[in-house]
């Protein structure tokens, strides 16, 4: 599969989705969707929320980016994919978001975060109302992590 095609694949859909209602509790997406054929193309293009993930790797990649976060971080799919997701924040947040990865690794899903990020023309953000977690298949396997923020607001440098 080429990277492209993840952004509306239906498998990646499900499991962005069942792990999210596995491990946080509830739908991600409005009720009844989990399994529709259209949660793929409603994730990836009309979801009011920032979508991302990240593979397993020593330095994690993202491997997805819905549209709402293409546009508030300024990356096309092709830009964002495969971009560390350290780089997501700036220097000084690395701390801060290292510290909720591993809340994340320990526990399999954290909540209630609030960081700031950077976009790719150097403006900076805060993410807000942040829940991350593992993209964790039925039999425990974990295929990297992903994380929602459903606000966002400019930050004041």
């Amino acid at each position: 599969m080429t990277p492209r095609a993840l952004a509306t694949d239906s498998d990646f859909a499900a499991l962005l989705l069942s792990s999210y209602l596995r491990l946080v509790g509830e739908p991600l997406c409005p009720a009844g969707w989990e399994s529709e054929p259209g949660a793929a193309r409603w994730l990836y293009e009309q979801a009011p929320f920032g979508l991302l993930a990240h593979d397993t790797s020593a330095d994690p990649r993202f491997v997805y980016a819905n549209r709402t976060a293409q546009n508030r971080f300024g990356y096309s799919w092709d830009e964002f994919v495969g971009l560390p997701s350290r780089l997501s924040a700036r220097p000084d947040g690395q701390e801060d978001r290292e510290a909720f990865v591993r809340a994340v690794t320990a526990d399999h899903y954290a909540t209630g975060y609030r960081g700031m990020r950077v976009a790719r023309s150097g403006r900076t953000f805060w993410i807000e109302d942040v829940t991350m977690w593992d993209l964790m298949d039925t039999h425990g396997r974990i295929h990297g992590q992903a994380a929602v923020f459903r606000s966002w607001s400019p930050a004041v440098d």
